[in-house]
Protein backbone atom coordinates (compact mmCIF):
# COMPACT_ATOMS: atom_id res chain seq x y z
CA UNK A 1 0.00 0.00 0.00
CA UNK A 2 1.60 3.45 -1.04
CA UNK A 3 2.01 6.01 1.19
CA UNK A 4 1.90 9.38 -0.13
CA UNK A 5 5.46 11.25 0.46
CA UNK A 6 8.33 13.24 -0.81
CA UNK A 7 11.51 11.18 -0.76
CA UNK A 8 14.85 13.21 -0.92
CA UNK A 9 17.52 12.15 -3.34
CA UNK A 10 20.64 14.85 -3.47
CA UNK A 11 20.98 18.83 -2.85
CA UNK A 12 22.70 21.27 -4.49
CA UNK A 13 22.45 24.85 -2.00
CA UNK A 14 18.63 24.78 -1.81
CA UNK A 15 17.67 22.84 -4.82
CA UNK A 16 16.68 19.31 -4.69
CA UNK A 17 16.36 16.40 -6.43
CA UNK A 18 14.10 13.27 -4.82
CA UNK A 19 10.58 11.33 -5.57
CA UNK A 20 7.16 11.83 -5.25
CA UNK A 21 5.75 8.85 -4.24
CA UNK A 22 1.89 8.40 -4.49
CA UNK A 23 -0.89 6.23 -5.04
CA UNK A 24 -0.66 6.48 -9.22
CA UNK A 25 3.22 6.16 -9.31
CA UNK A 26 6.28 7.68 -8.75
CA UNK A 27 7.48 11.04 -10.32
CA UNK A 28 10.92 12.37 -10.08
CA UNK A 29 11.41 15.99 -9.02
CA UNK A 30 11.79 18.23 -9.83
CA UNK A 31 8.82 17.75 -11.99
CA UNK A 32 6.72 19.98 -14.65
CA UNK A 33 3.00 19.30 -14.98
CA UNK A 34 1.44 19.82 -18.59
CA UNK A 35 -2.05 21.49 -17.86
CA UNK A 36 -4.94 19.09 -18.96
CA UNK A 37 -7.69 21.70 -17.91
CA UNK A 38 -10.62 19.91 -18.51
CA UNK A 39 -9.30 16.76 -18.70
CA UNK A 40 -6.87 17.35 -22.16
CA UNK A 41 -3.69 18.90 -22.92
CA UNK A 42 -4.68 20.75 -25.77
CA UNK A 43 -3.20 19.61 -29.03
CA UNK A 44 -1.99 16.45 -27.59
CA UNK A 45 -2.78 13.36 -27.41
CA UNK A 46 -2.05 11.38 -23.78
CA UNK A 47 0.34 8.86 -25.88
CA UNK A 48 2.06 11.81 -26.82
CA UNK A 49 2.51 13.69 -23.44
CA UNK A 50 3.89 10.59 -22.44
CA UNK A 51 6.23 10.76 -25.33
CA UNK A 52 7.53 13.70 -23.65
CA UNK A 53 8.43 11.78 -20.21
CA UNK A 54 5.79 13.93 -18.12
CA UNK A 55 5.06 11.86 -15.15
CA UNK A 56 1.89 13.82 -14.04
CA UNK A 57 -0.35 16.30 -15.32
CA UNK A 58 -3.19 18.44 -14.13
CA UNK A 59 -6.68 19.18 -14.11
CA UNK A 60 -9.24 22.14 -13.22
CA UNK A 61 -12.18 21.63 -10.29
CA UNK A 62 -14.10 24.68 -11.98
CA UNK A 63 -13.73 23.29 -15.52
CA UNK A 64 -14.49 20.21 -14.83
CA UNK A 65 -17.82 20.95 -12.46
CA UNK A 66 -19.07 23.05 -15.55
CA UNK A 67 -18.14 20.63 -18.43
CA UNK A 68 -18.72 17.42 -18.46
CA UNK A 69 -19.67 17.73 -14.75
CA UNK A 70 -17.60 16.05 -11.48
CA UNK A 71 -20.54 12.96 -11.36
CA UNK A 72 -20.48 11.80 -14.91
CA UNK A 73 -16.57 11.90 -14.81
CA UNK A 74 -16.64 9.45 -11.63
CA UNK A 75 -19.54 6.98 -13.36
CA UNK A 76 -17.43 6.80 -16.19
CA UNK A 77 -14.40 5.91 -13.76
CA UNK A 78 -12.88 8.56 -12.27
CA UNK A 79 -10.58 11.08 -14.14
CA UNK A 80 -7.13 8.95 -14.36
CA UNK A 81 -9.57 6.78 -16.77
CA UNK A 82 -11.65 9.16 -18.34
CA UNK A 83 -8.79 10.97 -20.29
CA UNK A 84 -6.03 7.90 -20.72
CA UNK A 85 -3.92 9.09 -18.03
CA UNK A 86 -3.12 6.23 -15.10
CA UNK A 87 -0.57 8.45 -13.69
CA UNK A 88 -0.35 10.98 -10.61
CA UNK A 89 -3.02 14.19 -11.23
CA UNK A 90 -3.06 16.92 -9.47
CA UNK A 91 -5.97 19.15 -9.34
CA UNK A 92 -6.33 22.66 -9.01
CA UNK A 93 -9.19 23.72 -6.87
CA UNK A 94 -11.00 26.14 -8.97
CA UNK A 95 -10.36 29.17 -6.81
CA UNK A 96 -8.05 31.07 -9.45
CA UNK A 97 -10.49 30.77 -12.24
CA UNK A 98 -13.42 31.74 -9.95
CA UNK A 99 -11.58 34.82 -8.95
CA UNK A 100 -10.94 35.68 -12.34
CA UNK A 101 -14.59 35.90 -13.20
CA UNK A 102 -14.91 39.60 -12.00
CA UNK A 103 -18.52 40.52 -11.93
CA UNK A 104 -19.70 37.47 -12.50
CA UNK A 105 -19.23 36.41 -8.78
CA UNK A 106 -20.18 37.51 -6.09
CA UNK A 107 -17.64 36.14 -2.91
CA UNK A 108 -18.69 35.50 0.88
CA UNK A 109 -17.07 34.29 3.74
CA UNK A 110 -18.42 30.45 3.20
CA UNK A 111 -17.72 30.50 -0.36
CA UNK A 112 -18.08 31.91 -3.84
CA UNK A 113 -21.49 31.96 -6.15
CA UNK A 114 -21.10 32.48 -9.87
CA UNK A 115 -22.25 31.99 -13.13
CA UNK A 116 -20.77 29.74 -15.74
CA UNK A 117 -18.46 31.76 -18.59
CA UNK A 118 -19.96 29.17 -20.84
CA UNK A 119 -23.91 29.43 -20.28
CA UNK A 120 -24.22 31.85 -17.58
CA UNK A 121 -25.68 29.09 -15.34
CA UNK A 122 -25.58 29.85 -11.84
CA UNK A 123 -23.41 28.37 -9.53
CA UNK A 124 -21.57 27.90 -5.71
CA UNK A 125 -18.47 26.88 -5.17
CA UNK A 126 -17.31 26.42 -1.10
CA UNK A 127 -14.06 24.41 0.86
CA UNK A 128 -16.26 21.66 1.15
CA UNK A 129 -18.14 22.00 -2.34
CA UNK A 130 -14.54 22.30 -4.06
CA UNK A 131 -12.70 19.18 -2.25
CA UNK A 132 -15.81 16.97 -2.89
CA UNK A 133 -15.61 17.55 -6.44
CA UNK A 134 -11.76 16.67 -6.30
CA UNK A 135 -12.59 13.72 -4.27
CA UNK A 136 -15.07 12.50 -7.26
CA UNK A 137 -12.33 13.47 -9.87
CA UNK A 138 -9.98 10.83 -8.21
CA UNK A 139 -7.62 13.70 -8.15
CA UNK A 140 -4.07 12.12 -6.83
CA UNK A 141 -3.39 15.65 -5.00
CA UNK A 142 -6.23 17.44 -4.44
CA UNK A 143 -5.70 21.46 -3.81
CA UNK A 144 -7.10 23.51 -1.10
CA UNK A 145 -9.94 26.48 -2.05
CA UNK A 146 -8.55 29.77 -1.52
CA UNK A 147 -9.30 33.13 -2.97
CA UNK A 148 -5.86 34.75 -5.24
CA UNK A 149 -6.13 38.58 -5.55
CA UNK A 150 -4.79 40.18 -8.37
CA UNK A 151 -1.23 42.11 -7.72
CA UNK A 152 -0.30 44.89 -6.55
CA UNK A 153 -3.00 45.23 -3.44
CA UNK A 154 -3.35 47.13 -0.45
CA UNK A 155 -1.47 45.14 1.89
CA UNK A 156 -4.47 45.09 3.89
CA UNK A 157 -6.71 43.79 1.16
CA UNK A 158 -3.70 40.77 1.23
CA UNK A 159 -4.24 40.18 4.77
CA UNK A 160 -7.80 39.95 4.94
CA UNK A 161 -7.96 37.40 1.69
CA UNK A 162 -5.05 35.16 2.81
CA UNK A 163 -6.85 34.82 6.51
CA UNK A 164 -9.98 33.81 4.95
CA UNK A 165 -8.24 31.30 2.38
CA UNK A 166 -6.46 30.02 6.27
CA UNK A 167 -10.05 29.46 7.18
CA UNK A 168 -11.00 27.69 4.15
CA UNK A 169 -8.03 25.44 4.20
CA UNK A 170 -9.35 24.44 7.87
CA UNK A 171 -12.42 23.54 5.87
CA UNK A 172 -10.66 21.58 3.46
CA UNK A 173 -8.90 19.68 5.41
CA UNK A 174 -12.16 18.67 7.44
CA UNK A 175 -13.75 17.49 4.68
CA UNK A 176 -10.73 15.66 2.74
CA UNK A 177 -10.84 12.23 2.35
CA UNK A 178 -7.60 10.66 3.10
CA UNK A 179 -6.48 7.45 1.43
CA UNK A 180 -3.18 5.82 1.10
CA UNK A 181 -1.35 7.49 -1.12
CA UNK A 182 -3.59 10.35 -2.11
CA UNK A 183 -2.71 13.78 -0.60
CA UNK A 184 -4.35 17.62 -0.22
CA UNK A 185 -1.95 20.49 -0.67
CA UNK A 186 -2.80 23.83 1.32
CA UNK A 187 -2.17 27.09 -0.73
CA UNK A 188 0.30 29.50 0.70
CA UNK A 189 -0.82 33.21 0.01
CA UNK A 190 0.23 36.90 1.37
CA UNK A 191 1.28 38.38 -1.59
CA UNK A 192 4.65 39.68 -1.51
CA UNK A 193 4.43 40.60 2.03
CA UNK A 194 6.93 38.51 4.01
CA UNK A 195 5.66 39.02 7.19
CA UNK A 196 1.77 37.38 5.50
CA UNK A 197 3.32 34.29 3.76
CA UNK A 198 5.11 33.44 7.49
CA UNK A 199 1.16 33.89 8.64
CA UNK A 200 0.12 31.49 6.34
CA UNK A 201 2.71 29.03 5.98
CA UNK A 202 2.37 29.08 9.90
CA UNK A 203 -1.37 28.80 9.88
CA UNK A 204 -1.19 25.60 7.19
CA UNK A 205 1.54 23.73 8.57
CA UNK A 206 -0.69 24.04 12.16
CA UNK A 207 -3.62 22.44 10.15
CA UNK A 208 -1.59 19.95 8.51
CA UNK A 209 -0.84 19.08 4.54
CA UNK A 210 0.74 16.27 2.86
CA UNK A 211 2.16 19.14 0.68
CA UNK A 212 2.65 23.16 0.58
CA UNK A 213 1.93 25.34 -2.78
CA UNK A 214 3.17 28.68 -3.17
CA UNK A 215 0.20 30.47 -4.52
CA UNK A 216 -0.64 34.09 -5.36
CA UNK A 217 2.68 34.65 -7.41
CA UNK A 218 3.20 35.07 -11.66
CA UNK A 219 -0.34 37.36 -11.29
CA UNK A 220 1.84 40.86 -12.16
CA UNK A 221 4.74 41.43 -10.00
CA UNK A 222 7.55 40.31 -11.56
CA UNK A 223 10.22 38.06 -11.67
CA UNK A 224 12.46 39.97 -9.05
CA UNK A 225 9.51 40.29 -6.61
CA UNK A 226 9.06 36.69 -7.34
CA UNK A 227 11.88 35.60 -6.06
CA UNK A 228 12.51 37.51 -3.42
CA UNK A 229 9.12 35.93 -2.03
CA UNK A 230 10.16 32.68 -2.72
CA UNK A 231 13.29 33.15 -0.91
CA UNK A 232 11.41 34.19 2.26
CA UNK A 233 9.01 31.38 1.84
CA UNK A 234 10.25 28.52 0.95
CA UNK A 235 12.87 28.12 3.98
CA UNK A 236 9.56 27.87 6.07
CA UNK A 237 8.04 25.01 4.27
CA UNK A 238 8.91 21.68 6.16
CA UNK A 239 11.61 20.30 4.51
CA UNK A 240 9.91 16.61 4.01
CA UNK A 241 7.04 18.01 2.42
CA UNK A 242 7.34 18.41 -1.44
CA UNK A 243 6.81 22.46 -2.58
CA UNK A 244 4.56 23.38 -5.58
CA UNK A 245 4.77 26.71 -7.38
CA UNK A 246 1.27 27.48 -8.85
CA UNK A 247 1.14 28.87 -12.48
CA UNK A 248 4.48 29.17 -13.74
CA UNK A 249 6.65 30.10 -15.75
CA UNK A 250 9.29 30.90 -18.23
CA UNK A 251 12.30 28.49 -18.71
CA UNK A 252 13.95 30.81 -16.49
CA UNK A 253 11.79 31.17 -14.19
CA UNK A 254 11.62 27.58 -13.58
CA UNK A 255 15.60 27.78 -13.14
CA UNK A 256 15.20 29.99 -10.62
CA UNK A 257 12.28 28.50 -8.37
CA UNK A 258 14.31 25.21 -8.62
CA UNK A 259 17.51 27.49 -7.16
CA UNK A 260 15.23 28.32 -4.75
CA UNK A 261 14.02 24.89 -3.59
CA UNK A 262 10.61 23.96 -5.69
CA UNK A 263 9.62 20.71 -6.64
CA UNK A 264 6.78 21.15 -8.97
CA UNK A 265 5.58 23.43 -11.48
CA UNK A 266 2.46 23.95 -13.77
CA UNK A 267 2.12 26.79 -16.21
CA UNK A 268 0.23 26.69 -19.53
CA UNK A 269 3.10 28.39 -20.83
CA UNK A 270 4.06 26.02 -23.31
CA UNK A 271 1.00 24.56 -24.99
CA UNK A 272 -0.27 28.22 -25.54
CA UNK A 273 2.74 29.22 -27.22
CA UNK A 274 2.70 26.03 -29.12
CA UNK A 275 -0.85 27.40 -30.88
CA UNK A 276 0.60 30.71 -31.31
CA UNK A 277 3.87 29.30 -33.09
CA UNK A 278 6.41 29.82 -30.42
CA UNK A 279 8.95 27.71 -29.90
CA UNK A 280 11.14 27.16 -26.80
CA UNK A 281 14.79 26.16 -27.57
CA UNK A 282 18.10 25.94 -25.76
CA UNK A 283 18.97 29.16 -27.23
CA UNK A 284 15.77 30.81 -26.61
CA UNK A 285 12.42 31.50 -28.28
CA UNK A 286 11.45 31.56 -31.91
CA UNK A 287 8.42 32.70 -33.74
CA UNK A 288 8.06 30.15 -36.61
CA UNK A 289 5.56 32.44 -38.16
CA UNK A 290 8.97 34.91 -39.20
CA UNK A 291 9.23 35.13 -42.59
CA UNK A 292 13.24 33.81 -42.03
CA UNK A 293 12.05 30.79 -41.23
CA UNK A 294 10.49 30.21 -44.75
CA UNK A 295 13.21 28.15 -46.42
CA UNK A 296 14.95 26.89 -43.29
CA UNK A 297 15.75 23.29 -43.87
CA UNK A 298 16.55 22.92 -39.78
CA UNK A 299 14.80 21.20 -37.11
CA UNK A 300 13.68 23.61 -34.58
CA UNK A 301 16.28 22.11 -32.88
CA UNK A 302 19.65 19.73 -33.08
CA UNK A 303 18.86 18.36 -28.89
CA UNK A 304 15.38 17.85 -29.55
CA UNK A 305 13.71 14.54 -30.56
CA UNK A 306 10.41 15.10 -30.45
CA UNK A 307 8.37 13.99 -33.90
CA UNK A 308 8.63 18.33 -34.77
CA UNK A 309 11.93 18.01 -34.54
CA UNK A 310 12.90 14.69 -35.45
CA UNK A 311 10.86 14.63 -39.55
CA UNK A 312 10.15 18.26 -39.73
CA UNK A 313 11.85 21.23 -40.49
CA UNK A 314 11.24 24.85 -40.03
CA UNK A 315 10.53 25.59 -42.85
CA UNK A 316 7.50 23.16 -42.93
CA UNK A 317 6.11 24.59 -39.45
CA UNK A 318 6.60 27.51 -41.24
CA UNK A 319 4.13 26.46 -43.69
CA UNK A 320 1.46 24.96 -41.23
CA UNK A 321 1.25 28.47 -39.36
CA UNK A 322 1.19 29.89 -42.62
CA UNK A 323 -1.58 27.80 -43.87
CA UNK A 324 -3.41 27.19 -40.57
CA UNK A 325 -3.05 23.91 -40.88
CA UNK A 326 -4.28 22.49 -37.57
CA UNK A 327 -0.99 20.16 -37.34
CA UNK A 328 1.38 23.41 -36.59
CA UNK A 329 -0.24 23.83 -33.34
CA UNK A 330 -0.02 19.74 -32.40
CA UNK A 331 3.50 19.88 -33.61
CA UNK A 332 5.19 22.30 -31.72
CA UNK A 333 2.95 21.76 -28.58
CA UNK A 334 4.44 18.52 -28.39
CA UNK A 335 8.23 20.08 -29.23
CA UNK A 336 7.59 22.83 -25.99
CA UNK A 337 6.62 19.86 -23.99
CA UNK A 338 9.83 18.01 -24.47
CA UNK A 339 11.52 20.50 -24.12
CA UNK A 340 10.36 21.36 -21.10
CA UNK A 341 10.60 18.17 -19.87
CA UNK A 342 13.77 17.80 -21.34
CA UNK A 343 14.95 21.48 -19.33
CA UNK A 344 13.28 19.92 -15.48
CA UNK A 345 15.54 16.16 -16.67
CA UNK A 346 19.01 18.10 -17.03
CA UNK A 347 18.49 20.47 -14.20
CA UNK A 348 17.85 17.25 -11.54
CA UNK A 349 20.59 15.25 -12.96
CA UNK A 350 22.48 18.11 -12.07
CA UNK A 351 21.57 18.25 -9.05
CA UNK A 352 22.47 14.56 -8.19
CA UNK A 353 25.34 14.69 -10.13
CA UNK A 354 26.89 17.60 -7.86
CA UNK A 355 27.47 20.16 -10.98
CA UNK A 356 23.58 22.30 -10.78
CA UNK A 357 25.19 26.15 -10.23
CA UNK A 358 27.57 25.07 -13.54
CA UNK A 359 24.49 23.55 -15.09
CA UNK A 360 22.38 26.61 -14.39
CA UNK A 361 25.25 28.90 -15.70
CA UNK A 362 25.22 27.34 -18.67
CA UNK A 363 22.02 27.27 -19.32
CA UNK A 364 21.62 30.98 -18.76
CA UNK A 365 24.55 31.77 -21.36
CA UNK A 366 23.02 29.60 -23.98
CA UNK A 367 19.65 31.33 -23.46
CA UNK A 368 21.29 34.85 -24.19
CA UNK A 369 22.38 33.25 -27.03
CA UNK A 370 20.92 34.07 -30.67
CA UNK A 371 19.23 30.82 -32.01
CA UNK A 372 22.04 28.52 -33.59
CA UNK A 373 22.75 31.56 -36.51
CA UNK A 374 26.47 30.58 -37.77
CA UNK A 375 26.54 27.24 -36.11
CA UNK A 376 26.36 23.47 -38.47
CA UNK A 377 22.98 22.26 -37.24
CA UNK A 378 22.38 19.04 -39.56
CA UNK A 379 18.80 17.60 -39.88
CA UNK A 380 18.85 14.33 -38.42
CA UNK A 381 17.89 11.43 -41.13
CA UNK A 382 14.44 10.58 -41.85
CA UNK A 383 13.73 6.94 -41.34
CA UNK A 384 12.75 4.92 -44.54
CA UNK A 385 8.82 3.64 -44.15
CA UNK A 386 8.90 0.21 -42.93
Amino acid sequence: MTTFRWRPEARAGHARAGWLDTAHGSVPTPTFMPVGTVGTVKAMTMDSVRSTGAGIVLGNTYHLMLRPGAERVRALGGLHRFMDWPGPILTDSGGFQVMSLGPLRKLDQDGVTFRSHIDGSKHRLTPERSTDIQYALDATISMCFDECPALPAAPDVIAKSMRMSMRWAERCRTAFVQRPGYAQYGIIQGGTEPELRAESVKALTGIGFEGYAIGGLAVGEGQELMFSTLESTVPLIPDASPRYLMGVGTPDDLLGAVERGVDMFDCVMPTRAGRTARAYTERGTLNLRNARHATDSRPISPHCDCLACSRHSRAYLHHLFRANEILGPMLLTWHNLAYYQRLMRGMRAAIVDGAFTAHADHLRAQWAMDDWSGDEMPFPDIPPVA
